[in-house]
């Protein structure tokens, strides 16, 4: 079996766990309605490792660029 950090992408139940957030949260910190981007492929809704990355060192830094 293929362990989550082998993956690139991220299914919404799998990218939830990362987070330790739920699904619906998820849901509403998902681009439009928040920051974090998601790739569609096909009916099925995808987050990319490097981007929840990006988005945990953004609110670790309060949102500011790194310097």
């Amino acid at each position: 079996m293929t362990s989550t950090t082998d993956k690139l992408l991220l299914s919404v139940h799998e990218a939830a766990q990362s987070l330790s957030i739920s699904e619906r949260t998820l849901w509403s910190f998902t681009q439009p309605r928040g920051s974090i981007p998601s790739i569609k492929i096909g009916a099925r809704t995808l987050y990319g490792v490097d981007a929840l990355r990006r988005y945990i060192a953004d609110a670790e830094t309060g949102g500011r660029e790194h310097e």
